[in-house]
């Protein structure tokens, strides 16, 4: 006998699935109920496969993401509880990446006067965690909501983990050991936005998911968002390079703006991704130009994504004076 859950599950998996000419994309109704009840445990596994790599091999849609998104945010940690300027996902899964200088971009943030809340995993990511750059750094992820929001307030940098902010989305993003491959719940984790910040940046890995996650910021309504292609995954800029950014906010709609190369960046390769070479970074001990250039680099696109700046000239130059600033500027 098959349960009436998986009965009432499976005409979403078929809809996915029927061939070509009669599938079709979720609605993003039907998008938040299917995602609400496989959040719920609901469906029987075989089916949350079938569903996850149905909608990753008929591509992303926004409608199908936005109503993920919005079956994920159903939940208590989702209630006002976190308030936050910037949000900031990290679930990049870098094979090459070295260490995540973005963390102290968001960090010289906050220290700047910007509540930043970042929230991830990076289980499938090489190189120094995020979570082990703030060992480095003797800073501890959140370990629970109210946690965070503590932190948020004294600090104005919090860390959640995904696996503290929603553990049924943790245990979906680690189906990607079984799959091989990365499953739609990744992007629905990028777009969280669990503070309902003013302003949030993210990085995608490929070009295509920046009209996605342009897409469901539309629908969503969020107030701004900033998006690149970043290495890794990670909202992280390549100082060496020039690079595309991708604005949505409620004013005015789509935006691009292009930066060029920043102007400390050089041919030198990264230093290895050492926890101590890290942390002597943050302290001012450690001068590498490269990283350095990471680092202020990203801050200034987390500048434009808040709007704090209104080009990436004038981004860069006061990216520099908050990296530099951070030494004298206290945390609370």
């Amino acid at each position: 006998m098959i349960p009436a859950a998986a009965q009432r599950f499976a005409p979403y998996v078929a809809t996915l699935g029927r061939g070509p000419g009669r599938s079709r994309a979720l609605t993003r109704e039907e998008a938040r109920a299917a995602f609400a009840m496989v959040l719920a445990g609901e469906p029987d596994p075989h089916q949350v496969g079938a569903f996850l790599m149905l909608l990753r091999y008929r591509g992303e849609d926004a409608d199908e993401i936005s109503g993920l998104v919005e079956a994920a945010r159903d939940a208590p940690g989702f209630r006002g509880e976190l308030v936050a300027d910037l949000d900031w996902p990290s679930y990049g899964a870098g094979r090459t990446r070295a260490a995540p200088w973005f963390l102290l971009s968001a960090l010289a943030l906050a220290r700047s006067g910007v509540r930043v809340l970042m929230h991830g995993g990076n289980a499938f990511s090489a190189g120094l965690s995020v979570a082990g750059g703030l060992q480095a750094l003797g800073v501890r992820p959140a370990a629970s909501v109210a946690d965070a929001a503590r932190a948020l307030a004294v600090a104005r940098f919090a860390y959640l983990p995904i696996g503290v902010l929603r553990p049924e989305l943790e245990r979906l993003l680690e189906l990607r050991h079984l799959f091989g491959l990365r499953s739609p719940v990744n992007t629905v984790a990028r777009l969280l936005d669990p503070a309902r910040a003013e302003a949030g940046v993210d990085g995608v890995f490929h070009p295509a998911y920046l009209d996605v996650h342009m897409g469901v910021a539309e629908r969503m309504a969020r107030p701004r968002l900033l998006v690149l292609k970043g290495g890794g995954g990670e909202a992280e800029r390549n100082p060496a390079k020039p690079a595309a950014l991708h604005v949505w906010s409620r004013e005015h709609g789509r935006t691009e703006l292009s930066c060029p190369p920043f102007a400390m960046a050089n041919g030198e390769a990264d230093p290895p991704d050492e926890a101590g070479l890290f942390a002597a970074v943050w302290r001012g001990e450690a001068l590498p130009a490269r990283p350095l250039a990471t680092i202020q680099a990203t801050i200034a696109i987390a500048l434009l994504a808040t709007g704090q700046a209104t080009s990436p000239e004038r981004a860069d130059a006061e990216a520099g004076r908050i990296w530099v600033a951070r030494l004298s500027l206290e945390q609370h």
